[in-house]
């Protein structure tokens, strides 16, 4: 979770990522996007985001993630993986 302006926000498949530089005290954004006119967009100084940990993840949630990546690295090691071919057709039976 990422906190800005005193909220949690989660991350999401649609969410944009949108790069803006300061200009006498103003946020000049010029990316083109599919968001509608009038939209709100709230945004985190990179900097900021860093410095509250980057991902926001709580103690019980940062053990869990890096329980998962030992597991994924021992899976690895012993050879317990899956071609790119292979997810795929597995991914195609699932459909």
């Amino acid at each position: 979770m990422l906190f800005a302006a005193g909220r949690k926000i989660r991350y999401s498949a649609t969410m944009f990522v949108f790069r803006a530089r300061v200009e006498h005290g103003r946020l000049r954004l010029d990316d083109p996007t599919t968001l509608r006119d009038g939209e709100v967009v709230e945004l985190v100084a990179v900097d900021q985001l860093l410095a509250a940990g980057g991902d926001c993840l709580d103690v019980d949630e940062r053990q869990e993630l890096h329980a998962s990546l030992d597991q994924a690295e021992a899976d690895v090691d012993a050879g317990r993986t899956f071609s790119e071919d292979e997810v795929w057709n597995i991914l195609r039976a699932i459909r």
